[in-house]
């Protein structure tokens, strides 16, 4: 026993050693790595820092019109209302036809209250994608990756397409719980090992998102955040946003962490829902969007940046062709058939959540709300309780 006590201490000893040396060689990843564990997976918007600005148009707010005016009834509105309260919501604001018809805000917040963006971020690259292909910044969507960045123009990894990154199919290796906290994502990015096929499979990692901002970066030759800021957030006259930066001066997180006013994003929700078109002005091609909603191989669920199905739902959306932007509690609902955007901020979603819920109460609430017809074979539409 004497003897296994010393080797025991020495052993002891040299993990501490081992854990000390890593730590020192990124102290800041490791300060916000134990920052976020210990603030759980709300934090507040005072732990992203650096930043860098996003340049906004700062219109106003589009036009508050009464609900009935947009043949919307109050009633399901106030049920979607009661329903997001359940849930913790922040925020939940209603357009129609450009027209701002229902708000409800908690905890204090309002049309202009900063928020997170979650996962917003990466519909944003998408639809910037888009942009860069109109100005042929990029040439096509399937464009290898390795025509934009020099670091793996000669990698078997630059052949791993423009397409892929944007639904999430590029075959890389997960990334580590620390990877979002690095002070060089960059690096995190381009070090991820390939372990399948480009194109073949769907994994959700922050990587894909990153490596198709720094193509963006790459292509336009300006920093991320001057592009996002030309091609489409002034455009869409929504307000200044900050970015948060790995490091000072350092490369903007794409997949997540953009600090905008929550009002802000319904602007989006507009430009999607009418096909590429904001207030009348083509911002990107229709036939982009379009291509924005073809599904991901791997997951059908998911396209470039949209989500194509309800997640946890009792049943599908009441009408065809709706699609969602999706962070990890936001949500925006997108009903292109009757101009119709929903938008619920707000932290994760868990329990009895039902993804299909708000949307469907206000969309069968619309005064000219027609139910699909039944599909051929279909008996359950047909015959009562069948």
């Amino acid at each position: 026993m004497k003897r296994i006590a010393p080797a025991v201490g020495m052993g002891v000893a040299a993990v501490l050693i081992l854990c000390t040396l890593i730590v020192a060689r990124q102290p800041q990843c490791w300060i916000r790595y134990v920052r976020a564990l210990v603030q759980g997976p709300d934090v507040p918007l005072s732990f992203y820092q650096p930043r860098e600005l996003v340049e906004g148009g700062n219109r106003a707010p589009a036009p508050r019109v009464a609900p009935a005016l947009e043949m919307l009834n109050a009633g399901p509105l106030q049920e979607a209302a009661d329903y997001a309260a359940k849930f913790d919501s922040n925020a939940l604001i209603v357009t129609r036809h450009g027209h701002i018809v229902f708000e409800r805000y908690w905890h204090g917040s309002d049309f202009n209250t900063l928020i997170d963006s979650q996962s917003f971020m990466r519909t944003l690259n998408a639809v910037l994608v888009g942009v860069a292909l109109d100005a042929r910044k990029i040439g096509w969507p399937d464009e290898p990756i390795g025509y934009l960045l020099p670091q793996w123009s000669h990698d078997p990894r630059g052949a791993i397409t423009i397409r892929n990154l944007l639904q999430m199919s590029s075959g890389l290796a997960p990334a580590g719980a620390r990877a979002p906290f690095a002070t060089d994502i960059a690096s995190e990015a381009l070090h991820r090992r390939q372990v399948g096929t480009p194109g073949s499979s769907w994994a959700d990692q922050p990587a894909d998102t990153d490596l198709v901002a720094m193509a963006l970066q790459r292509a336009a030759q300006e920093r991320y955040a001057e592009y996002l800021s030309d091609a489409l957030w002034r455009r869409l006259g929504a307000a200044d946003a900050w970015l948060w930066l790995d490091r000072p001066g350092g490369m903007a997180h794409a997949d997540c962490c953009l600090m905008a006013r929550q009002g802000d994003w319904v602007r989006l929700g507009e430009l999607l829902a009418e096909g590429g078109r904001f207030e009348g002005d083509e911002v990107v091609a229709p036939k982009w969007v379009a291509q924005m909603l073809v599904p991901a191989r791997g997951n059908s669920s998911y396209g470039s940046g949209l989500q194509l199905k309800p997640g946890k739902a009792a049943e599908a959306y009441a009408l065809p062709g709706v699609f969602a932007v999706e962070g990890r509690g936001n949500r925006m609902w997108l009903v292109p058939s009757m101009s119709l955007v929903i938008l619920r901020t707000g932290g994760a979603l868990a329990g009895d959540w039902d993804d299909a819920r708000i949307p469907n109460l206000i969309i069968r609430g619309a005064r000219d709300y027609v139910p699909p017809a039944p599909r051929p074979g279909d008996l359950r539409s047909l015959v009562p309780n069948h």
